[in-house]
Parts: structure tokens; C-alpha cells; sequence
């Protein structure tokens, strides 16, 4: 039986990305009303390179005439109204990675990130107060701090069909338990396969994640993990443990401004728990008190956890050899 799949659509012309995100980040348009900026060089700076185009402050939709790594010798800090379109080459992204700070409406598709060194070092750093983020169909692999950090009030943000793999911590949202302006943050994350990353899939504080038809298999630690305040709806995943059993793990911190420490709020609808794996969830949250995606956005694209999805999960997330589309 054929999946039902999202997206099918946005690759039929090259601005078909635009507001088509699932979820939370849905309204981001990235560089829509903008003129293209052709990548020309594998340069770190200078004309034709790639943080040539994300800090110039008028809109643009960014694609690439040349395959290959660009070495990031800072973070690349990337404007608003920004798409960075890697279909039809192969990018990638190594040394540092990209900071969207302050930002909104941008969209990176199609790149991959690998081997980011130093303290800090994020293969994407959405932080402060970002919003309407689309990534898609990225490869993240070795950063030695995180591959996805969504903190400081960074919110309506969806990741989807990204793959993810030898890492530690993988991604982080909301900053710490001092950061209570995180209440704001929003974010989906669905059709992605975490593959044997130790944790964080992702790890949440304070923030609404709905997660939904993602593959984590092989965790380290732990898969999903819920501290202060967070409420995680997840939805349709399937949670395939190896020598680590347990899927779900809740964390108690004190936000400042209150008296008493406290973890987050999971609901499980429809996962699929396989090879052995405990979910793990507290079933003395209050569910009351937990978001529902429906209240929020009108429609996403959902299956039940079958064999069939975590075989297109492993094979059809992360960077995609796929053409750049014509513009309409």
C-alpha cells in the first residue's frame, strides 16, 4: 500500500517551497519575493560565496552552481527572508555551522553539515528570538556540541525529512530552566530518522513539540526527553530501541520564577515501540493541561508506524539527490 507522504508538490517549481511547511513553521516563505543569488564559489567569503548571500538584508532565494564543501571558519549567520535551496547540487557544510539570530522566514533545504569543531559549535543555532524557520531534508552528522539548538524565544519552526546521525546531543530546545520567556517556543519535527544518535531526540524545556512518523532507533541515552514545563506530543513514531530500553525520560529543573521544580508533559498517540523498547511515560502527568496540534494548524500529513514508513524514513530523509526545479 502506498504511504501518504508530504511535500509532494514543492519540488515541481523552484519557489514551490514557499509557505508549504507542516506544522508550526508554515508560514515561512523564505526568499520568495526575492531575485535568485547564484553560489558560484565553495568560498568561506567573497563574492558568489554563500555568507555573501545570507547577509545581505533584502530577500533572495539562494541556489547553488557548484557541488562541494564549504569550510566554515566562523558561524554563518543567515538574515531574514532567506532560502537556501541545495537541490540540484551537493553542499556541504563542515568547520562551523549556520546562526539564524534574530531572523524570520527562512528556509534551508537539501544540505548537508558534517564535522563541526569548537565550543558551541551548532550545525544550525536558531537563537534569539527567531520564527517561521523551515528546514528540510538535511543531513546532520559529528558537531561537537549540538546538531539543532532552538532556543532564547525561537519559535514556529518545523524540521522535516532530516536525517540524523553520529552524534551526541541532537537537538536542543528551549536554552535552560532561567530561560522562562521559552514558553513561547512552537516546533514540529516529523518524517525524520534519528540514526543511533545518543540523545536529545530532541530534548525540550518549557516549549509546545509535536513529533510525528519520525524513525529513532539505536539511542544512547535516551530518545525523547521531557523537562520543565515542555509538552511533547508524539504521535505515529516509531521508538526502536538497542541496548538502552527505555524511549521516554522526563527531567525535573525549577524554572526561576517558580517555587517548586517540575518535568514536562508527554502524550503518546499511536507510536510504535518495537525490539523491546519501554516507553516510559509517567502516567501521573495531568493530560489536561497538554497541547493539542489541532489547536494550532488545521492539517499535517500523519500514517500509522509501519514497516513500510521506516523503510522510506531511512531512505528518503537527509540530503536527496533531486534536481533544482525550473521557476515557474
Amino acid at each position: 500500500m502506498a504511504l501518504s507522504l508530504p511535500y509532494s508538490n514543492v519540488d515541481s517549481s523552484l519557489r514551490g517551497l514557499a509557505g508549504q511547511a507542516e506544522g508550526f513553521g508554515r508560514f515561512a516563505i523564505g526568499g520568495l519575493h526575492g531575485p535568485l543569488y547564484h553560489v558560484t564559489t565553495l568560498a568561506d567569503d567573497g563574492p558568489g560565496s554563500l555568507r555573501d548571500g545570507c547577509r545581505r538584508k533584502e530577500p533572495l532565494w539562494i541556489v547553488f552552481e557548484v557541488s562541494g564543501t564549504i569550510n566554515l571558519t566562523s558561524f554563518l549567520s543567515v538574515s531574514s527572508y532567506k532560502t537556501i535551496d541545495g537541490r540540484g547540487q551537493r553542499i556541504k557544510l563542515t568547520g562551523k555551522g549556520l546562526r539564524l539570530k534574530e531572523c524570520e522566514h527562512v528556509i534551508i533545504c537539501n544540505l548537508e553539515f558534517e564535522g563541526g569543531r569548537g565550543p558551541d559549535s551548532d550545525g544550525i543555532q536558531i537563537k534569539p528570538k527567531s520564527k517561521h524557520i523551515w528546514i528540510d531534508r538535511c543531513s546532520l552528522r559529528d558537531y561537537d556540541d549540538g546538531l539543532i539548538d532552538i532556543t532564547r524565544e525561537s519559535t514556529d519552526i518545523t524540521v522535516s525529512r532530516c536525517h540524523f546521525s553520529q552524534q551526541d546531543k541532537t537537538i536542543l530546545i528551549g536554552a535552560d530552566p532561567s530561560n522562562v520567556s521559552d514558553r513561547c517556543i512552537r516546533v514540529t519535527i516529523h518524517h525524520c530518522f534519528f540514526d543511533g544518535t545518543r540523545q536529545r531526540h530532541p530534548r525540550v524545556r518549557f516549549g509546545k513539540v509535536h513529533l510525528y512518523n519520525n524513525y529513532t532507533r539505536n539511542w544512547g541515552i535516551y530518545a525523547v526527553c521531557a523537562s520543565v514545563e515542555s509538552q511533547i506530543y508524539s504521535q505515529c513514531n516509531i521508538y526502536e530501541a538497542g541496548q538502552k530500553k527505555v524511549a521516554f525520560k522526563y527531567l525535573t529543573e525549577k524554572a526561576t520564577d517558580k517555587d517548586e521544580a517540575c518535568s514536562g508533559s508527554i502524550r503518546s498517540e499511536g507510536d510504535l515501540f518495537i525490539t523491546g523498547t519501554q516507553a516510559g511515560l509517567m502516567t501521573e502527568n495531568d493530560m489536561s493541561t497538554l497541547f493539542h496540534p489541532g489547536d494550532y494548524y488545521p492539517a499535517w500529513t500523519v500514517e500509522a508506524p509501519t514497516e513500510n514508513l521506516k523503510h522510506v524514513l531511512q531512505h528518503c530523509t537527509g540530503w536527496q539527490c533531486v534536481p533544482r526545479p525550473a521557476e515557474a
